[in-house]
């Protein structure tokens, strides 16, 4: 029974890799495929990984600004909910997402090896770095994203801003810092992780007694930094190019790490709207995009990141593989939630991308 099971499973992923080989890059331009995608009906959702229902909304305006006609419906949802629900969606045949959009690494080469991915290797294909993405086409990373240092200068006052991890033990920070649950993100708890690792639990130990502020999701931490509530945190995101508006600024540690990734996006092969998941996928990766629309590094080696930054795979302490591996194995990422529940507590509140249900449609407002 148990060599019947290790044969069926061996079969679906040498035919999906068979199928996904076979696959060529595509030689339609963007003009072509918009024509295309609006015969198809103009429509086109996606499921993308994120915390807040409007953190897409500038890619959906940037999108929709470029291809007037078309509607991109993007569902903003936590990564490891997004994921149950394509899984929930494709055993139950009613698949409503063309595109998935997430920072779930691990369910890339899965859904791969279940056949599940329509294999595509869109416009600007070979000029992505080459870890970023799969060989046979079943995914690909569209833009960078990374978790580290972002403060408030204004709110601390005379307080040095923190760049390493023994920065935030500094006395004068405590009840200042402001935390993503760490067992509630696994990229944030893969920034605790490459910490501890490097400092000891002594350090999580100390980070207690500043008494962070935790909170679901990593969009909180960015606002109440902005807002100068909470000066400091190293559980979010920033923007790269500075932006003499912005009272928080995102920096990078010298000798500690952080965690980088590219999200992952794929087309469901159930997809109703392939050419409008085509159409964006080419766009995503399209130098004006890379280089104008998102606001971290640019998946392509042919893109020069904003001034006074390396590419981020020049960058050691990004950890890019390492984020990767620690991704895939499961059990050890299930190993060391507990072991950080045991400092942090239990995850409190409600999500704060809110509640989409199985099959959402529309983005929540």
């Amino acid at each position: 029974m148990k060599k019947s099971l290790l044969l069926s499973a061996g079969l679906l992923a040498l035919t999906a890799a068979m199928q996904a080989q076979a696959v060529e890059n595509e030689t339609r331009d963007l003009e072509q495929l918009y024509q295309a995608a609006l015969k198809e009906g103009g429509k086109l959702v996606v499921y993308a990984g994120g915390d807040t229902p409007e953190q897409q909304n500038g890619i959906k305006a940037a999108f929709e600004k470029r291809f007037p006609g078309m509607t991109l419906d993007t569902m903003v949802d936590y990564s490891k909910v997004h994921d149950a629900r394509v899984d929930y969606q494709i055993a139950n045949k009613a698949v409503v997402a063309d595109v998935v959009q997430l920072q779930t690494l691990q369910d890339f080469p899965r859904w791969k090896a279940e056949g599940v991915l329509l294999p595509y290797k869109p416009i600007g294909w070979e000029a992505v770095y080459k870890d970023f993405k799969d060989n046979d086409g079943a995914w690909i990373g569209v833009f960078v994203d990374a978790f580290s240092n972002l403060a408030n200068a204004k709110a601390l006052g005379d307080i040095k801003p923190p760049r390493e991890a023994a920065d935030y033990l500094n006395p004068a920070l405590k009840g200042k810092i402001i935390s993503t649950y760490p067992n509630d993100d696994d990229a944030v708890l893969f920034w605790y992780k490459q910490t501890i690792d490097r400092h000891g639990w002594q350090w999580l130990a100390q980070l207690m007694k500043q008494e962070p502020h935790f909170v679901r999701g990593t969009q909180a931490p960015a606002d109440e930094v902005e807002s100068g509530k909470y000066p400091v945190t190293f559980s979010t995101d920033g923007a790269l190019k500075a932006d003499a508006n912005a009272a928080a600024q995102f920096t990078l540690p010298e000798k500690d790490g952080f965690v980088a990734w590219a999200q992952r996006a794929a087309i469901l092969k159930e997809a109703k709207h392939p050419e409008a998941a085509k159409l964006y996928l080419s766009w995503l990766l399209d130098k004006d995009t890379q280089q104008n629309v998102w606001y971290m590094w640019p998946v392509r080696t042919d893109v020069q990141p904003p001034q006074g930054y390396k590419a981020i795979w020049e960058y050691p302490n990004a950890n890019l593989q390492t984020f990767d591996q620690f991704m895939n194995d499961r059990a050890a990422v299930e190993r060391f939630r507990a072991q950080i529940g045991l400092f942090v507590g239990d995850v409190q509140g409600e999500s704060s991308a809110g509640v989409l249900g199985l099959q959402p449609v529309k983005a929540l407002r």
